[in-house]
Formats: C-alpha cells, sequence, structure tokens
C-alpha cells in the first residue's frame, strides 16, 4: 500500500491593499519530486483558483510549475508574487533581482522593498471583433455600454485575454456573467478569461476591474497580474494614456470583495513597449497541510 505523502502549503494573499485583500494563492516549496499529476490533486485539494510549486532550476533561481484545480497553466501572476513574497520573507533571495524558470521560459523578478515584480512580454494584439456581439451578450452589456472608440481586443503578455472598456463603475458592478458562455468563448480564442475595466473614478488608480475565467474553473478572480499587464498595454495603446506606470484596482466588486492594488510599470523604447513589470505585496495569511 502506498504511503500518504504530507506536505505544507502557505496561503499567501498577494496584491494586497494596505495589508487587506488581495488574492489568495498556495505556494509549496521543495516541490522537486512531485509529479505532474500530484501537484494537480494537491491544487485540487488546496482549493484556491492557483497554486505555484517551487522547485529547483539549472536556469534560473527558482522553476514554478502553476496548477489551477483542473489544470495546468503557463503562467500566473498573483501566484508567482505570492512564491516570491514568501521567499523573499523567508530570506530565500539575495538581492533584490531573481528568476524563475515555467514551461514557458525564463522571466525575470525584481523586489522593491515589500512589493515584488514579474516580467511579462511585449503586448501582442488580436482582432476580435466578429466575436464583439456575443462577448458583450456573455456579460449582459450592450454597445451603449462601451468607452467609444475603445475597441474590444484580445491582447497577450504571455496569456491571452479579452480586454473590454466599459464607461463606468456602475456598468461595471452591474455585470451578469453567463459563465457557459464565456467558457464557449474562451475556448474559442484560447483565452485564459475576460478583464473587464473601466477609467477609475478616484485619483489613486488608473481602472478598475473584473475578471472572468470560468475555463479555468475561476468565476471571478480578485487580482490577476497576468491580466493588468495587458490592460496596462491596452491603456498605453489603444487609449493613449502615455505614461510608464499604471495602478489597476480589482476585487471591489465581487460578492464578496476582496480588493487588490496591481502595480505595471511598462518599458519602453520609441514609443514600443518592449516589455513590462507587473507586482505587488504579498502576505502570508496561513497554511494548509495536504495528504496525497
Amino acid at each position: 500500500m502506498n504511503k500518504l505523502k504530507k506536505l505544507n502549503v502557505q496561503i499567501v494573499n498577494a496584491f494586497v491593499r494596505e495589508n487587506k485583500g488581495g488574492n489568495p494563492a498556495g505556494v509549496v516549496l521543495d516541490a522537486n519530486d512531485l509529479t505532474n499529476e500530484e501537484k494537480l490533486l494537491i491544487a485540487a485539494k488546496v482549493g484556491l483558483s492557483e497554486t505555484a510549486f517551487v522547485s529547483k532550476s539549472a536556469k534560473a533561481d527558482f522553476k514554478l510549475d502553476f496548477f489551477t484545480p483542473n489544470r495546468q497553466i503557463a503562467h500566473c501572476g498573483h501566484a508567482t508574487i505570492a512564491a516570491f513574497s514568501h521567499l523573499s520573507q523567508l530570506n530565500k533571495i539575495n538581492g533584490f533581482q531573481s528568476s524563475k524558470e515555467t514551461i514557458d521560459g525564463i522571466k525575470e523578478i525584481i523586489l522593491k522593498g515589500e512589493l515584488a515584480f514579474m516580467e511579462q512580454q511585449a503586448p501582442k494584439y488580436v482582432d476580435v471583433s466578429e466575436k464583439r456581439k456575443l462577448i458583450l451578450e456573455s456579460l449582459s452589456l450592450n454597445e451603449n455600454d462601451l468607452i467609444e472608440n475603445a475597441p474590444i481586443s484580445l491582447v497577450n503578455t504571455g496569456n491571452s485575454f479579452v480586454i473590454i472598456p466599459v464607461l463606468n463603475s456602475e456598468i461595471l458592478k452591474k455585470i451578469k456573467p453567463n459563465f457557459d458562455l464565456i467558457n464557449d468563448i474562451s475556448n474559442d480564442l484560447d483565452l485564459i478569461g475576460y478583464y473587464v475595466f473601466t477609467n477609475s473614478e478616484n485619483s489613486e488608480s488608473d481602472a478598475t476591474t473584473r475578471m472572468f475565467a470560468p475555463r479555468y474553473g475561476i468565476e471571478e478572480e480578485s487580482g490577476t497580474g497576468m491580466a493588468a499587464g495587458p490592460l496596462a498595454c491596452f491603456l498605453y495603446d489603444k487609449l493613449n494614456s502615455k505614461k510608464n506606470s499604471f495602478l489597476i484596482e480589482q476585487g471591489n466588486f465581487m460578492s464578496i470583495p476582496s480588493p487588490s492594488l496591481i502595480y505595471v510599470d511598462l518599458i519602453i523604447q520609441n514609443e514600443q513597449i518592449t516589455k513590462l513589470m507587473a507586482g505587488g505585496k504579498g502576505i502570508s495569511v496561513s497554511q494548509k497541510t495536504i495528504k496525497i
């Protein structure tokens, strides 16, 4: 009879706002001996939107694998911030720079005080105008709810999200997602999910957002670093917000609000985005013991 494996999973809230809210991720250290099947089982038992598994790397400082409760994912913003915040707090990172190896390559990590930032690649845009009507239907929105001259766009800086600009926070709040339809559209376009935003109505941030990803078992998420990066690029390239740094709010309109703040710094050469760094603060909140 096989022995049960028992391991500790640190729960870290990433992108916290004033040390509250944020998006919880599981973090498993010393994951060298776990198979992908075991990682998936652990992620399902943890029950959070993503769990990061940290192991040794011959190419970077750490190797990270990300699992939702139902599949592996190439990148995860909040689980990256959770993992590197936790590693930093355990004094396992020397200096202010680090790196991660994922199934999609090597990415830079920068630590600025209590904030951790992860590298994302230059944006790629895909025209999804043929899906526009269906996308609006999947959110119970109509054309009058959208920002004028701001096209619904698929943006990829490592993962693909559809960016949907709406006029104000009341419209953002009233969205009624049809998760089956969002799932179908996400499959057709190979998306992680939707990132719906409006220009912020306060002076603290640039945009307020909601993220829906039923294809990955996530109805709504409170802080999504891999979506905030594409949004910052969209603001710069499509809405002509010619600035280098953006502050994105998320999680305010969930059924149980969990306010999050995501910082995005664009690296720009000759008015072109060459890469970006998205980050925030992570706080360890609890620990779970999982048996498999």
